[in-house]
């Protein structure tokens, strides 16, 4: 099972490399036509995410897998403990949202064993984690008896999702650098939704999917909710890796 993991991220050639900072900074702030856009529809994923805290019953503890800049808690009240993980810190450092952080990681490994959730939360991360296995085995490990895990992440390998960038942000891409932006693409995105949905089936008994668009093979963005873990089966890949 889940053999071709960990994949291997395609390396970028020194042009990439020279532009990638600059671009990646510019994109996640919308500085430009195309990453505004795609801010203003990347909020589909937010919503879907923060939908079950917006009027909680009780306070909910959760964990944010690559929390990045803390956008996400833009779209969510206080509810409990807000636990991140996110290895890169010049991401957060200035964020207004940093006050609402109880504890940050590196990576999913550290957090305690007995530290569990009531939700574990991604926005537009699975697509980019080349141990997605082993890091959805770990969250699903982590969550309490009733928790879920709420994953919202672009239809990468669609023909949509596709189309969407090539003639957004791929056209701009080549006006400003003269690179082609599908390089960029393949670089970042390791995982297609296909394979995503594959590990969560996997790991999870109960995972049910929404789209923004007609169908998952003709949308922008799915959103995955997935309870009730095959502990066993995450124990056991979790094992094998040692």
């Amino acid at each position: 099972m889940f053999d071709n993991y960990p994949k291997v991220r395609p390396i970028l050639g020194k042009e990439f490399q020279d532009v990638y900072a600059k671009h990646y900074k510019k994109n996640r702030e919308g500085g430009s036509a195309a990453s505004s856009l795609s801010q203003k529809m990347e909020r589909w994923l937010h919503r879907q995410v923060a939908s079950d805290v917006i009027n909680p019953a009780t306070p909910k503890t959760t964990l944010e897998l690559g929390a990045g800049t803390l956008n996400q808690l833009g779209y969510e009240p206080e509810s409990g403990a807000y636990d991140i993980v996110e290895p890169f810190v010049e991401l957060y450092r200035n964020s207004p949202f940093l006050h609402r952080v109880r504890n940050v990681y590196a990576s999913v490994g550290e957090v305690p064993p007995d530290c569990l959730y009531d939700r574990i939360t991604s926005v537009a991360v699975l697509e980019h984690v080349c141990e997605l296995p082993e890091v959805v085995a770990r969250s699903a490990l982590a969550l309490s008896k009733d928790g879920v895990f709420k994953a919202a992440i672009p239809s990468e390998g669609t023909l949509l999702w596709g189309l969407g960038w090539k003639l957004t942000t791929g056209l701009e891409f080549r006006y400003t650098y003269g690179l082609d932006y599908g390089t960029l693409m393949r670089h970042e995105h390791v995982n297609t939704a296909d394979e995503i949905e594959i590990v969560l089936r996997e790991l999870f008994q109960d995972v049910k999917c929404k789209v923004f668009g007609v169908s998952k093979a003709l949308s922008f963005y799915r959103y995955y909710e997935c309870r009730s873990p095959r502990t066993d089966v995450c124990r056991n890949y979790l094992d094998g890796l040692r």
